[in-house]
């Protein structure tokens, strides 16, 4: 493993930052994934949060292991496994038992806000999108909007604000996210990689359904039986005929991997100048 000292803490484990682990695991960077309890992850077979949920998940090739413990994950990120730690939080201030196992944090749970994180939690961090400004929250953010900047590094200032609206593929957009209806426990009736037609019901919460809005095929659902509120993205339907785009990882996630990637060989490239 070429960069077998430098390893990466990748905070959130769905599909965006599953692209990330992806582009930097091939290049040969050690990686670990902390995730939530239960995560709220749509595009459940090409996210390495599904190790949460099924103990382990492989996709195109690699390998997601649920962990119990850092130690554990060290060790198996430095063997080419990508360990998965149900950890929301990280040290504070006071405790530095994280920090010394990490030489570079990068915060992709796309929660549109800065949540948490700090610049003096790794020797080096990168953020996903909005909610983040180079310089201050961070050392470099990403930008993470579709179009002309998606995957570029911004070394000072924020990426694009939310535009709140999903991209449009073969002219179909907010109309590709299903929502839920209400509050309570999800239950589905298909599964993802499979076609509905307009008006299918696809699941239910309660005495509530959700229905297709259009024909297409089932891209992403969070797993059954998940709480969740009313509002909530927990779906996603592709108006395109292609079942492997299901299960691999999409053209965004491995634009903004790159740009991840980077941003850390540029950083490394630094650290090697200040030296010499």
């Amino acid at each position: 493993m070429l960069f077998r000292d430098y390893l990466v803490l990748i905070r959130g484990g769905g599909d965006l930052a599953t692209g990330v682990t992806y582009r930097l695991h091939k290049a040969g960077f050690p990686v670990m994934v902390f995730e939530l309890p239960r995560p709220l992850v749509v595009r459940r077979r090409v996210a390495l949060a599904t190790a949460v949920i099924e103990k382990e998940i492989t996709v195109e090739g690699m390998r997601g292991l649920l962990v119990e413990s850092i130690e554990e994950g060290v060790d198996l990120a430095r063997q080419g496994e990508i360990p998965v730690l149900i950890k929301p939080k990280m040290a504070s201030g006071n405790d530095k038992k994280h920090h010394q196992f990490f030489k570079i944090l990068v915060d992709a749970r796309m929660a549109k806000r800065n949540i948490d994180t700090h610049r003096d939690q790794a020797p080096f961090v990168i953020a996903l999108g909005p909610g983040f400004t180079a310089g201050v929250d961070c050392h470099v953010v990403i930008e993470t909007m579709r179009g002309h900047y998606l995957g570029r590094v911004l070394w000072e200032g924020k990426a694009s604000p939310d535009s709140g609206t999903p991209g449009l593929i073969e002219g179909k957009g907010s109309e590709r996210v299903i929502r839920s209806p209400a509050d309570g426990i999800v239950r589905w009736n298909y599964d993802i990689g499979q076609w509905v037609r307009e008006g299918t019901v696809i699941g239910s919460i309660g005495s509530k359904v959700m229905e297709a809005s259009f024909d297409g095929l089932i891209r992403g659902l969070i797993s059954p039986g998940t709480p969740v509120r009313s509002g909530l993205k927990i779906g996603d339907i592709d108006p395109r005929d292609d079942v492997a785009a299901c299960f691999t990882i999409s053209d965004k996630a491995l634009s903004i991997g790159g740009g991840v990637l980077e941003a850390i060989l540029s950083w490394l490239n630094r650290q090697q100048a200040s030296v010499v």
